[in-house]
């Protein structure tokens, strides 16, 4: 079958414009589509993280423009209000810049857009305050990256898991931070996986089921059913379609090359919601998708989860230029390929 990354396939499942969702100077403007607690709908709605959105309630920087009152973090937003977050001045991160081999697909003084291999933390957190991304992308960029994320995550404006290959953008200015961070928001951004399943996978699907921490690891996610009212669950959906099919042999399962299309982007999303419905992801450890004889034969091809971001497409945020830009799979990747096509 074939091996191209449809743009339209991957525009397929956006959700309606919002014209409303926008920028005003050092603010971010968007506009509520749901009665949800304050916290949790604007970081959606922003692209900021929830503690981030937190922090600016507390200091009086988030204000409904209906009434011109601060919100506090246990309000209910308003379908059809708008909200003005007002975003401090960026704060010089204090991360030290290490020198890393970056795979630079894209670059010019607004983004950089780069193919992240397997086994590299996108930013510091507790047990890794060096060797990230944001390390080398200090190195790289110098001071020239966007503070809006804060002192540790300077410039990111999304994530991709540490095991998880392909492309990642990042915002070089303030503007150019907002204005991706709103496409997010929006589903402006269009983001195709390429995925290697454990089973048959012999038609395309949807995943729509919301997610949120597991209720007794706290380290994994774990999908919960629609409609459930509880704090940090939230929805999600996956689009998935088969690619190529391996049929299982004497001595192995079958397995299925597919791509995935997010219309959220929740931590673990693909991972979790292919699991969910009996075919996680070849490699992964967190949810099942080691434990296969082949995947035990060929641990040393398998670092992580087979999973690569691997066609990014959006806006320019200051030109205005719709881009699109792809990662070739990772040699391991390519090399499993070859091993089940050959078997």
């Amino acid at each position: 079958m074939t091996d191209n990354i449809d743009r339209d396939t991957a525009r397929d499942w956006d959700a309606p414009e919002n014209p409303e969702n926008g920028d005003d100077g050092d603010c971010l403007i968007v506009t509520a589509d749901a009665a949800e607690r304050a916290d949790a709908a604007l970081a959606r709605l922003s692209g900021l993280s929830r503690s981030l959105v937190q922090k600016y309630i507390e200091a009086g920087s988030v204000t409904a423009l209906d009434n011109g009152k601060p919100v506090s973090k246990k309000d209910k937003t308003k379908p059809g209000t708008s909200y003005r977050i007002v975003l401090p001045p960026p704060v010089p991160a204090d991360v030290a810049p290490e020198p890393m081999a970056l795979s630079i697909v894209y670059e010019d003084d607004a983004i950089l857009v780069l193919d992240k291999p397997a086994g590299i933390v996108v930013h510091p957190a507790p047990g890794h305050c060096s060797g990230t991304l944001v390390n080398g992308l200090l190195y790289h960029c110098g001071a020239q990256l966007s503070g809006i994320g804060g002192v540790l995550r300077p410039g990111i404006v999304h994530r991709i898991d540490r095991d998880t290959t392909g492309l990642l953008c990042v915002a070089k200015t303030d503007a150019a931070h907002k204005s991706l961070s709103a496409q997010l928001a929006a589903h402006h951004m269009h983001r195709a996986y390429r995925m290697l399943l454990c089973g048959t996978v012999s038609e395309p699907g949807t995943v729509d089921k919301p997610l949120g921490r597991h209720p007794t690891d706290r380290k994994k996610m774990a999908t919960y059913p629609v409609g459930t009212a509880k704090p940090g669950v939230r929805t999600a959906v996956t689009h998935y379609t088969p690619l190529e099919i391996f049929p299982g042999d004497a001595n192995s399962g079958s397995f299925t090359y597919a791509q995935a299309v997010l219309e959220t982007g929740r931590t673990h999303q693909i991972r979790v919601h292919m699991a969910s419905i009996g075919h996680p992801v070849l490699g992964d450890p967190v949810y099942g998708g080691d434990s296969s004889p082949f995947a035990r034969k060929h641990q040393n091809l398998m670092p992580g989860q087979l999973l690569h971001a691997a066609a990014l497409y959006l806006t320019h945020p200051i030109t205005g230029e719709e881009m699109q830009f792809s990662a070739p799979l990772p040699s391991n990747f390519e090399e499993l390929l070859r091993i089940l096509r050959e078997r």
